[in-house]
């Protein structure tokens, strides 16, 4: 019976377009990636789909610093952090980040995660209680979503970017703890929240605003310390949560916050307590890429994302058939907007044709009649590849796929 119930619901999403397919790498992640579909030979395509910014998963600095900490600290931790799986890499990393956000975050503390999802979890569990109400925006990861309903607070939603409809919310909230909840770059439109005037809110009534910057850290600001560097916001209020296997090009994820919010994590957060603690040799290699992103050649690069940003908006500024529309977004989360599913896939595959990767993301991931490429565009990515890119949409929006 059970089989057959699942049988039934994955043929209906078939039938809607809406069956997600893994593809499996031979190469590293990198513009030019090795990549091989279910029951098809694997070859080179020119990808627009990673999350890493930068351009930095396979930086020669960062491999050898992985092997390095591997050398040093073995290949496991074996424990959770409250047990012996902290060591002294995890520590190193979690002060250097403190050091990079400390003008962002008074009396701060940091807390190291092997993901932002497990962190994000960590987070909404351990501050929503009972005597809470979380207030979630409407685009948040799943990740918030998940750690919103898992929570025991009250949850409510306000609509995307909609600080007056928040302000009513909070007006109305009678719960002694109130906590606004948003991504800072939302990973399907590419948008900022408006981070300065959802402050100015929480501090008019006496909240505290959970930040995730998956997105923004190492690639916003002038500094590339994130969002709250781009809007250049300091406050206690703020309990940050950045990642490590995006612009930073590693793996694994942190909390940033106030000390008492910090110690209160480690005391009740249970996707903290009680899961292993990521190999120490990963959080060595992340403490390499903070010098990468943070230096010079850090700004070479961010540079560089901004040029491609702004090629890509200017070759598709005109032209492009209706429905499709490019999304308002200035951070290399690039969606084109295409309409149904079955025509984001039709896209997609012209595009493969051609030797070009873009996935199609469709419902539920994203809101019915939205489909659409995300465009992931890199530091890594050259002029060329974007122009690519530009010829080959043109092409398919033309039906001409040879």
């Amino acid at each position: 019976m059970l089989l057959e119930h699942l049988r039934a619901q994955l043929a209906e999403r078939d039938a809607q377009a809406l069956r997600r397919r893994r593809r499996t790498a031979h190469t590293p992640c990198q513009p030019r990636q090795v990549l091989a579909a279910e029951g098809a030979p694997a070859r080179e395509l020119l990808t627009f789909c990673s999350n890493d910014y930068l351009g930095l998963a396979a930086h020669p600095a960062l491999r050898e610093a992985l092997a390095e900490g591997a050398a040093r600290f073995g290949a496991g931790s074996g424990a959770s952090h409250l047990i012996n799986g902290h060591t002294l890499a995890h520590e190193r990393l979690e002060t250097r980040l403190a050091e990079i956000l400390s003008p962002h975050l008074p009396e701060l503390g940091v807390l190291s995660f092997c993901t932002g999802y497990m962190a994000n979890l960590a987070v909404l569990t351990a501050l929503g209680q009972a005597q809470a109400t979380l207030l979630c925006e409407t685009l948040n990861h799943a990740s918030l979503i998940d750690g919103a309903r898992l929570a025991r607070a009250t949850v409510v939603k306000y609509p995307h970017n909609d600080v007056a409809a928040l302000e009513g919310l909070l007006a109305r909230c009678t719960t002694p703890l109130r906590l606004i909840v948003t991504d800072a770059v939302f990973s399907m439109d590419g948008d900022l929240a408006p981070l300065d005037a959802l402050l100015a809110v929480a501090e008019r009534h006496d909240a505290w605003l959970i930040v995730d910057d998956a997105h923004g850290f190492g690639v916003l600001g002038p500094a590339g310390r994130g969002s709250l560097d781009h809007f250049g916001l300091c406050s206690r209020r703020i309990v940050y949560v950045g990642t490590l296997g995006k612009a930073a090009g590693v793996a694994g994820a942190f909390v940033a916050a106030h000390r008492t919010v910090i110690e209160w994590l480690v005391q009740s957060a249970r996707s903290y307590i009680y899961t292993t603690a990521s190999p120490a040799a990963v959080a060595h290699a992340a403490a390499a890429s903070l010098a990468l992103v943070f230096g010079d050649e850090g700004e070479r690069r961010r540079a560089a994302l901004r040029e491609r940003i702004a090629q890509w908006r200017g070759g598709l500024a005109h032209g492009l058939p209706a429905p499709w529309r490019l999304a308002p977004s200035s951070t290399g989360i690039q969606p084109l907007i295409v309409g149904d599913s079955e025509a984001a896939l039709r896209v997609s595959a012209a595009l493969e044709a051609r030797g070009l990767w873009v996935p199609a993301i469709r419902p539920p991931t994203v809101p019915e009649g939205t489909a659409r490429l995300r465009v992931a565009l890199s530091a890594a990515h050259t002029a060329e590849d974007v122009d690519r890119l530009v010829d080959a949409l043109r092409a398919a929006a033309t039906g001409d796929v040879a």
